[in-house]
C-alpha cells in the first residue's frame, strides 16, 4: 500500500515547521493573495473601463496583470490548503500540471513583456507609423502568441514526462517548479534539448529582443528634445523595472535547480517567495502608480469610493 502511495503521491518537503504556527502562516499568505487579486483586477478593470486606455499599451499592460493573477491562482490555492495540512502531498499528475502551467505563464510574461518594448520602440521611434503597424490585428496576434506559444511548448513537454519513471518523490520546495526534473530516474538528452530550446525561444531570446529595442530607445532619446526623453521615460522606466526584477528571479529558479545548489530550506523558501509574491504584488503598484493616465483614473476610483462611504 505505501509503494502504491509513493508511485502517485509527491511529498513537499520545502516548507518550514508549520505546526505552531500553520494558521498564521495560512492568513499571511492569504491576506497576500486576496491583495494580489484585487490589486491587479483594479487595474485590469480600469483599463477594460476607460476608452482613453483601450490602447495597445495599455492593453498589453492588462494582459500581464490578468496573466499575474492565473500565475498566482496556479500556486496559493494549493499552498493555502498545504498550511492547513498534516502532510503536504501533490500527486504526480497534478505536480506536472502545476510545473507546465507555471513555466507557461512565467513565458509568457517574458513575451508579452517583449511585446510591450515594441509598442514603445514603434512609438517613440517611429511615431508617424505606429497608427499603421500597431492595429488592433497586430495586438491581437501578439497576446495569442505570448499565450498560446508557452503552453504549447510546455504541454509538449508535460506530456513527454508525464510516463517517465520516478526514483525520488520528495521535492524540496513549496511547489512544483523545475526541481520536478531530480525526481526522474533517467535524464534523457532529448528532453533536456527540448528544454533548452524552449528556454531559448521563449525567456533569453525576449530578453535580448527587450534590450535590443530599448537600446534603441535610449539612442533615439539621446538625441532628441526633452519633451521625448521625458515621455520616455515615463513610459518606458515602468516596463524597466519589471523586466529587471522578473529577470533576476527567474533566474535564480533556474541556476538553483541546474546547478543543484544545497541551499538551506528557510532561504530557499524566502527567494522562491520572492518570485511568488514580489512581482504579483508590486506590479500593479507600479503600473498604478508610475503611469500617469492609469493613476489618474485609480485616483478618481479611489475618490469616488470615499465619497460613497462618506
Amino acid at each position: 500500500m505505501e509503494e502504491e502511495i509513493n508511485e502517485t503521491y509527491l511529498i513537499l518537503d520545502g516548507h518550514v515547521e508549520l505546526h505552531k504556527y500553520r494558521y498564521l502562516y495560512f492568513v499571511i499568505v492569504f491576506v497576500v493573495y486576496i491583495l494580489i487579486i484585487c490589486f491587479n483586477s483594479t487595474i485590469v478593470y480600469l483599463i477594460w473601463k476607460h476608452q482613453d486606455l483601450h490602447e495597445p499599451m495599455y492593453i498589453f499592460i492588462g494582459a500581464l496583470l490578468f496573466n499575474s493573477v492565473l500565475f498566482s491562482t496556479n500556486i496559493y490555492p494549493k499552498l493555502l490548503i498545504d498550511f492547513l495540512s498534516e502532510k503536504q502531498i501533490i500527486s504526480k499528475s497534478a505536480c506536472l500540471f502545476q510545473f507546465v502551467t507555471l513555466y507557461s505563464l512565467v513565458d509568457s510574461e517574458f513575451l508579452l513583456l517583449a511585446a510591450m518594448s515594441y509598442d514603445r520602440y514603434v512609438s517613440i521611434c517611429k511615431p508617424l507609423q505606429y497608427p499603421t503597424i500597431m492595429r488592433k490585428q497586430t495586438v491581437n496576434i501578439f497576446l495569442a502568441l505570448s499565450w498560446l506559444l508557452p503552453a504549447c511548448q510546455f504541454a509538449g513537454l508535460g506530456a513527454m514526462r508525464a510516463n517517465q519513471k520516478l526514483c525520488s518523490f520528495t521535492l524540496k520546495v513549496i511547489f512544483c517548479n523545475n526541481s520536478i526534473y531530480s525526481l526522474f530516474c533517467v535524464t534523457s538528452k532529448v528532453l533536456s534539448f527540448y528544454g533548452v530550446f524552449i528556454l531559448i525561444n521563449a525567456s533569453v531570446l525576449p530578453v535580448i529582443f527587450i534590450v535590443f529595442t530599448y537600446t534603441r530607445i535610449l539612442i533615439i532619446c539621446y538625441h532628441s528634445r526633452a519633451e521625448v526623453r521625458k515621455k520616455a521615460a515615463q513610459t518606458c522606466l515602468p516596463h524597466l523595472l519589471v523586466l529587471i526584477n522578473y529577470f533576476f528571479l527567474n533566474t535564480y529558479d533556474v541556476i538553483t535547480v541546474r546547478l543543484e545548489s544545497d541551499i538551506p530550506k528557510i532561504p530557499r523558501l524566502i527567494m522562491t517567495l520572492q518570485l511568488v509574491v514580489y512581482n504579483p504584488l508590486f506590479n500593479p503598484l507600479i503600473y498604478g502608480l508610475k503611469m500617469k493616465d492609469i493613476s489618474k483614473h485609480l485616483k478618481r476610483l479611489l475618490f469616488r469610493y470615499k465619497n460613497a462611504e462618506m
